[in-house]
């Protein structure tokens, strides 16, 4: 979807790929970086034996084997994105059933074991420069709320007692130990192509 849109740019905006002039460049730049522009839910997904974070030196929440998922909300993100992030996750096929020995068959939900969100602004950081710049994460305001809200669709949609979470806007320390190592990366703009549910 991306690669069209750029092509269409570059087809459509040809005058401003040719002139020399420095404000037809820089609103040819501007076009292209809005246009490719991820617009979605994020999930960094990792597969541990062991996860815990601390606030102040004091242990807040801790699980055992299962996954580690932390989320970045987008400025734009709605309840369609974190139904999206939720049904995938706990969906993902990143465990080895034990039965059978075959790999990579089956979700976190049915090996019955935990998973820790973690709240995590930075993964829409963008450089400026050498300086992270974080304006399209959803401001702390609307996103704290979102991301309680996105925390009970795990606990209403897995067992209550399965899913555990950070502590929202502080300064946490996250200990893991990555199984593996294995991560993924979810967007919720990839909901739109997936159809299948596997």
């Amino acid at each position: 979807m991306h690669c069209l849109h750029l092509h269409y740019c570059l087809t459509a905006l040809p005058s401003l790929v040719k002139s020399p002039n420095k404000t037809a460049k820089s609103t040819f730049a501007t076009t292209i970086n809005r246009t490719v522009q991820i617009r979605a839910m994020r999930a960094v997904v990792q597969r541990v034996t062991s996860a815990s974070v601390e606030v102040d030196g004091r242990m807040v929440s801790e699980i055992g084997p299962g996954l580690l998922v932390l989320v970045g909300l987008h400025e734009s993100d709605t309840d369609s994105d974190a139904d999206y992030i939720c049904r995938k996750v706990l969906n993902m096929r990143l465990f080895t059933n034990e039965s059978t020995g075959r790999g990579w068959d089956q979700s976190v939900m049915q090996r019955n074991y935990g998973v820790l969100l973690v709240s995590q602004f930075t993964l829409y950081g963008v450089l400026k420069g050498n300086k992270p710049d974080f304006h399209v994460a959803m401001p702390p305001q609307k996103a704290k709320p979102f991301y309680e809200s996105l925390v009970d669709k795990f606990r209403k949609a897995y067992r209550p007692d399965a899913i555990k979470d950070g502590v929202f806007g502080a300064m946490m320390k996250v200990n893991l130990e990555n199984d593996g190592p294995v991560t993924m990366q979810l967007d919720s703009s990839q909901s739109s192509k997936d159809t299948n549910g596997n």
